[in-house]
């Protein structure tokens, strides 16, 4: 049985590089969590470099999602 949970990857702003990754995660957690409804926060957090994205700039979320399901 497959479970699917939320999952953010998060290209970071120069300014945040060098900041504790723990804390950024739990920080946007918290964040999406006052946002938007709590169960819908992301459960996993990845840093990347950047998102890949088609010509006319939209990001591949197909792409992500296999990435993601080869590491099982």
């Amino acid at each position: 049985m497959n479970i699917e949970v939320v999952k953010a990857f998060v290209v970071l702003a120069s300014d945040y590089v060098s900041h504790d990754p723990e804390k950024l995660i739990e920080e946007l957690q918290d964040h999406v969590k006052k946002v938007t409804a709590p169960y819908k926060y992301p459960r996993k957090v990845e840093f990347v470099q950047q998102l890949p994205k088609t010509v006319s700039g939209k990001i591949r979320r197909n792409e992500l999602r296999k990435q993601e399901w080869g590491k099982a």
